[in-house]
């Protein structure tokens, strides 16, 4: 592993926290100084009060706690954020034991099948938003173990905006809708939110992620998951490993093009939800595989840059991952609002085994999310609501409360007591253990370690690691983004930092804007380093050559062979991919062998957008009529603006002639069904610079 760079020694007043922290130190002007509500001035509204260097968050935070508490009770009844949610039923099951590093019998019981449900969710939209705008995805599982519940509370990108969760109000303020106009809905395309990513250069990493492929995915059922934060392993000997979490999709990571996210929006706002249900539904269920990167506090010393700063990954070629068991959504909720939407979670919620780690955006999410609960959920018994309930034995001594739906009994509600044999005790040798870590030092403040300093370096990596379509992407997504803002000295200092990161990435976003001249380059407190590249964070290299859980489109029409398409539909469905049939009409096609085919969706509303492939069967009169059509032409012209591979008969090439779409490799004759199939198994990259000219 690299050379330690970590120093051990505080920062001196924020310094390396760039322009945010230049702007606290410049003159007042005009400002008012910021206070709480209760008037007293605010010294410091970039980071919690620690321990000092790297200790934990304190409850004397009298600031971070009424911040945050009237954050998390900005909305009634809706979540604030990932209040769009699709949720299942499923279990997870242990396949490799870590009961070398912790006592939690969840991870260390192979075989044995643990309940879970699990809800994803858009972050920035409303509950009415659509799901499919350029967002992150969040992607918590709660564990019904044994011992209690776990709730694993993840994203699909490994990191985060901010470092502390004192930033946390301001970073969703910024992102949400302007408060002054009500819009945008879902969506970062505007001013408030690029100024404060310009002032928070540690954001950059996590906003290279977000302008990757990563936020327009393709299905719930393709997205990765972490854990994002690192934390910590107790084992029997109350020994500490550090560990992250990871997910990955049986299926493969697959995302959409910009294009096609658009189109899918228009099409469907559905359009991940009914997927995830007609997958389980047709006896489909999504996988994941769950891996772990454990590793010591040493190994965490050897980095050139620290674990516990959020914005940071541990690229899985430094710490590979280890799998430890899989886990499946197979049932579907039975009333959407009594699960998905009043499950509630919370990183808190642990088994004994497993612990905290001193990161400052987790030790704030400690507290957070039970607060913004007791809002959302009616009162403090919200435990009691089905999906929330553990399902192992558990007893306590709250009482009361609004919501109270159960009738405790007894005289006892106090602890110790000596009236009621059978009432609740804690328990030493069972209870939950907090790792015994180094005293913590007598000093604390509102300072981070210099450790957390380098806010460019891993945002290089990332960008550096990505293909060329990739980079391509990214750059359009910036360049759109910062398009809609209207404030030119945003999107200069925006291009600024992306002059640090990599001139050429700045240079061509700054020409897609239209800049005549570069900004200056931003000043980094800390000048980064080229890390090596993580390939294991592209997507396009690691995407899987197979159709399953891929869905794809046959039209067809009266007349259409009967023969050619029973050949298709069943050689598609071998490869456990989803057919469906689209005709001009609902009600489906008299095929040639004089028998009905029903359809699964008429052409003018089932976009080729919604498919991973297409293939068009159709007598010549029908592409004669068809090619008239504009459906018909934008669904083949869409799928070859997509990259998509098309099989196209006779009279399909009326209707490509009639939209300008000149066939390539990616075309097929219906007939040859298995080149169709292999060519359906992914996208014809190359075709792009012919439909979207690069920046």
């Amino acid at each position: 592993m690299p050379k330690s760079k970590i120093t051990g020694k505080s920062s001196k007043a924020n310094t390396f926290l760039g322009n945010a922290g230049e702007l606290q130190q410049q003159s007042q002007g005009n400002h008012p100084a910021l206070t709480t509500q209760q008037g007293i001035v605010v010294p410091d509204n970039q980071n919690s009060l620690t321990s000092f260097n790297h200790g934990p968050a304190l409850l004397e935070d009298f600031i971070l706690r009424e911040k945050i508490t009237h954050f998390d009770h900005e909305r009634i009844p809706e979540r604030i954020v990932h209040a769009r949610g699709s949720g299942a039923h499923g279990y997870f099951e242990l396949s490799d034991s870590l009961a070398e590093f912790t006592t939690a019998k969840v991870l260390t019981e192979t075989g044995k099948r643990t309940p879970i449900f699990a809800r994803l969710s858009t972050v920035a939209g409303g509950a009415g938003s659509v799901d499919t705008p350029r967002d992150v995805r969040g992607f918590a599982i709660k564990f019904y173990t044994e011992q209690g519940n776990w709730d694993l509370v993840g994203n699909n990108i490994p990191v985060f905006f901010i470092q502390d969760a004192m930033k946390f109000p301001d970073l969703v303020h910024a992102v949400k809708m302007e408060p002054d106009r009500g819009f945008p809905q879902a969506a970062t395309a505007h001013d408030t939110f690029w100024d404060f990513i310009s002032l928070m250069p540690e954001s950059l990493h996590m906003i290279m992620w977000a302008m990757s492929d990563r936020t327009i995915p393709r299905s719930l059922r393709m997205v990765e998951g972490f854990g994002v934060h690192s934390f910590r392993l107790i084992n029997a000997a109350g020994e500490s490993t550090f560990v992250k979490f990871h997910w990955r999709p049986e299926l493969g990571i697959q995302s959409t093009l910009w294009d096609e996210a658009v189109k899918l929006q228009a099409a469907d706002n559905d359009f991940h939800r009914r997927d995830l249900f007609e997958s389980i539904e047709a006896g489909h269920p999504p996988a994941w595989e769950l891996s772990v990167q454990l590793f010591t506090q040493e190994d965490a010393d050897a980095l050139p840059y620290d674990h516990l700063d959020p914005t940071k990954i541990i690229p899985e070629e430094v710490i590979p991952l280890r799998k430890i068991g899989r886990f499946v959504l197979d049932r579907w909720p039975d009333n959407f609002f009594a699960e998905t939407e009043q499950v509630a979670f919370c990183p808190a919620n642990v088994p004994p085994g497993i612990d905290f780690s001193n990161d400052p955006l987790l030790q704030g999410r400690l507290f957070s999310y039970l607060d913004t609960q007791l809002s959302r959920l009616g009162g403090p018994n919200f435990t009691q609501i089905p999906i929330n309930a553990p399902q192992c034995p558990f007893a306590h001594h709250q009482r009361d409360g609004h919501m109270q739906t159960e009738v405790p009994k007894g005289r006892v509600a106090y602890e110790p007591s000596s009236l009621q044999p059978d009432s609740p005790l804690a328990s030493a040798e069972r209870g939950f253990k907090h790792f015994k870590g180094p005293t913590a030092q007598a000093s604390k403040g509102r300072i981070r370690p210099e450790s957390f300093a380098d806010h460019y370096s891993q945002a290089r990596m990332f960008y550096r690691s990505q293909s060329e379509v990739e980079q391509s992407h990214m750059v359009s997504a910036l360049v759109f983004e910062l398009s809609k803002v209207q404030t030119p000295h945003v999107r200069s200092a925006v291009v600024s930092h992306l002059l640090v990161i990599d001139k050429g990435l700045a240079q061509r976003v700054a020409k897609g804007l239209g800049l005549t001249s570069l900004p200056a380059v931003a000043k980094p407190s800390v000048n980064p380093i080229d890390l090596a590249p993580s390939p294991a964070t592209s997507i396009i290299g690691r995407m899987k050559p197979t159709l399953e859980g891929r869905s794809i489109a046959i039209l067809v029409d009266d007349d259409s062979n009967a023969e050619t398409i029973a050949a298709l539909q069943s050689a598609l469905i071998a490869e456990k991919a989803i057919v469906k049939i689209i005709a001009p009409k609902i009600e489906g096609a008299t095929l040639s062998d004089g028998k009905h085919l029903p359809a699964d969706g008429h052409l003018a509303g089932s976009p080729s957008a919604l498919f991973d492939a297409v293939a068009s069967v159709l007598p010549l009169a029908s592409g004669e009529k068809l090619s008239k059509e504009s459906a018909a032409q934008d669904w083949f012209r869409d799928a070859f603006g997509h990259l998509k591979a098309i099989a196209a008969c006779k009279g399909t090439h009326i209707i490509l002639r009639a939209a300008a779409v000149k066939p390539d490799q990616g075309f097929f004759a219906p007939e040859d069904v298995a080149d169709f199939i292999n060519g359906a198994k992914g996208r014809y990259w190359e075709r792009e610079s012919k439909v979207r000219p690069d920046i």
